[in-house]
């Protein structure tokens, strides 16, 4: 049965009393009561202590394992930090400590229910998600909405309830689902087959979202937002929508000196503007590839790898930035208006001009070759 007579469990080791005991017992809602006890005494034999933290997140580790995969727990205890996106930052931090707080309810402020990323491919939107697990220092999951849909009448209804009641019961929590168009695609049934499965799925989505009043911080991530049903656009599913684009100089900058330091290599060899001029209308994802592409070069040579294996990975390399020119366009056409930007909105521009493509050409110095200088300049085509 579920836990009901709490305190009795609370007995395992020193736990204090009054607010912490209240905090452990509320950390446990949910678990039936030897899930709860199993619990307590794995985190008291582990780390000698009950700390409210970890409670969570071995909560919901456990009760995501109930869902056979639609639910997916996601560790962010290591989970590196991103480049870029200042303006998303910048908003996050501002909810973040309003975030499940009495004192905000207090204050006047209702529960955040979440945000919608849209936007490039490989630009850190799942990144996002992550970092705000592990910055908030909550437990994620992850709600594969594929998953969801069975061959039973009845069985993918059931199975979004019961999602959306394991999230609930591990609140305070971050609720990740990842390329939401994929499930919920002009609500067409997304997977789910006829007679209106599809529908009623999406129904129970949209109504969750609109009236839930549980501590559950909803981060949808599409990459092909014009696909969505516009029900789910419309202000109050979520606090905001967000469009991030292609990382601008800085934020190519940013993100290389983040790739380069994670793989213990020199800032001043491998400096990060000169690789955020070499991979220029990079993503970050393409970005980080184009120097470990170098550093399997160099390895394979069994040397260090140089600025000159970053170049030659970077020209060997089609960005989506020209594979995917069109659709990017039409990305940022939809965002203008309809979204907030979040990189730095002076940098965000318009897809690929015709007849006018800016390229950044990257050349050794010759004069400083001890040093190992570059020079870079802007040629208009």
């Amino acid at each position: 049965g579920k836990l009901h007579h709490r305190q009795p469990l609370l007995a395992v080791g020193e736990v204090g009393e009054g607010r912490q005991r209240a905090a452990i017992a509320e950390a446990l809602a949910g678990l039936a009561r030897h899930e709860a006890a199993r619990l307590l005494a794995r985190c008291w034999v582990d780390n000698k202590n009950l700390d409210t933290a970890l409670i969570r997140k071995e909560k919901a580790l456990r009760v995501s394992e109930r869902l056979g995969g639609a639910l997916s727990f996601i560790n962010c205890d290591d989970v590196p930090d991103i480049g870029g996106s200042e303006l998303l930052q910048a908003w996050l931090k501002d909810r973040r400590k309003a975030f499940a707080s009495e004192k905000a309810r207090k204050f006047g402020l209702p529960e955040s229910k979440g945000l919608l990323l849209v936007g490039v491919p490989g630009c850190g939107k799942s990144a996002t998600v992550k970092e705000i697990g592990r910055d908030w220092g909550l437990p994620t999951m992850r709600l594969d909405i594929g998953k969801v849909f069975g061959s039973l009448v009845g069985q993918s209804e059931a199975q979004i309830r019961q999602a959306i009641e394991a999230a609930e019961a591990c609140a305070p929590c971050v609720l990740w689902i990842d390329e939401i168009e994929k499930g919920l695609s002009g609500n067409k049934g997304g997977g789910g087959g006829d007679s209106g499965t599809g529908a009623r799925v999406f129904g129970a989505i949209l109504t969750w979202l609109q009236e839930k009043t549980r501590p559950v911080f909803v981060v949808a991530t599409a990459n092909r937002v014009m696909d969505l049903p516009p029900e789910l656009l419309r202000k109050g599913r979520f606090d905001e929508i967000f469009f991030v684009d292609l990382p601008d100089t800085d934020e190519r900058e940013a993100i290389a000196k983040i790739h380069v330091s994670r793989r213990k290599r020199s800032l001043e060899v491998l400096d990060p503007k000169a690789i955020s001029l070499i991979c220029q209308d990079f993503s970050g994802a393409e970005i980080e590839q184009a120097i470990i592409d170098a550093m399997f070069r160099a390895y394979a040579e069994d040397r260090e790898v140089t600025l000159e294996d970053i170049k030659l990975s970077a020209e060997n390399t089609m960005p989506l930035s020209k594979t995917m020119a069109e659709d990017i366009k039409k990305l940022r056409d939809w965002a203008k208006g309809r979204a907030r930007y979040a990189n730095k909105k002076a940098e965000v521009k318009a897809a690929t001009v015709e007849g006018g493509v800016k390229r950044a050409a990257i050349t050794k110095d010759d004069g400083d070759k001890g040093k190992g200088g570059w020079k870079s300049s802007v040629d208009i085509k």
